[in-house]
């Protein structure tokens, strides 16, 4: 089971050119692969903020039948980019969450989402952000004896190379580098962490920053303006169990 926001719906990783697939889809093959054949759900939708991942969410996959085994858990991503956000209180939400998935026995993965920071407007603000939501995550994962993936401190990804046009979602390659990290972290090591990518020829950076604002910044502020999501009236792309066989099969 994946919940959370975009970075879990596959954002940026669309092999067909609109369907998301992802590192959680990627982390579902490498299991299967694993152990055969798994149930696969994802909840994740993007655009969403921390609550309502951590309430409606976290609800939605506790009425699951049957209740999911291992949990992936991320948000706070879109949060961190609004003004006025209260971070503790993001942290005492993610607590409540895990917590209540836990009582049910479900085991929960922890996940840090890769730094977005160097290639957007107000980068040290958000970086900022990101390493306070980080540290605290990392400690209610010790806390809670969870297993914590960070990935918003793993120097590599932050690289453009592994981010689409919006620098703001990873792109293909960046996708699979965190599924191959989430795999080692439940023990599994069939699957490599991708070789380190040769930086693509990009051209020039006036003209790159100009269709980035053009073409992503610009209709992300129109959004917060307006009050709308990049989400809103979608679904869960896997709402319900879904069976993931061994691709080598």
């Amino acid at each position: 089971m994946a919940i959370g926001d975009s970075f879990t719906e596959g954002v940026g990783d669309e092999p067909d050119g609109v369907n998301p697939r992802g590192w959680a889809d990627l982390v579902a093959d490498g299991l299967a692969v694993e152990h055969g054949d798994v149930e696969y759900a994802n909840l994740a939708i993007r655009g969403r903020l921390l609550e309502p991942i951590a309430t409606e969410q976290v609800d939605a996959a506790l009425s699951m039948d049957p209740l999911p085994t291992l949990m992936t858990f991320n948000g706070g991503g879109n949060d961190m980019l609004r003004p006025g956000s209260d971070l503790p209180a993001l942290i005492a939400l993610t607590r409540t969450a895990v917590r209540r998935c836990r009582d049910a026995g479900v085991d929960v993965v922890l996940l840090a989402g890769a730094d977005p920071s160097a290639g957007l407007p107000f980068g040290s603000t958000i970086r900022a952000r990101g390493e306070f939501l980080t540290s605290e995550i990392s400690t209610l994962a010790s806390d809670e004896g969870l297993t914590f993936v960070d990935m918003f401190h793993d120097a590599e990804i932050r690289r453009p190379v592994y981010w689409s046009a919006d620098r703001l979602h990873l792109n293909a390659i960046g996708h699979r580098r965190v599924a191959a990290h989430v795999l080692r972290a439940v023990g599994v090591h069939t699957v490599e962490v991708p070789d380190r990518p040769t930086e693509s020829v990009r051209g020039v950076r006036i003209v790159e920053d100009i269709r980035f604002v053009r073409g992503h910044l610009t209709p992300w502020v129109i959004r917060r303006i307006q009050g709308r999501s990049s989400g809103d009236d979608r679904t869960a792309k896997h709402p319900a169990w879904v069976r993931v066989t061994d691709v080598r099969a």
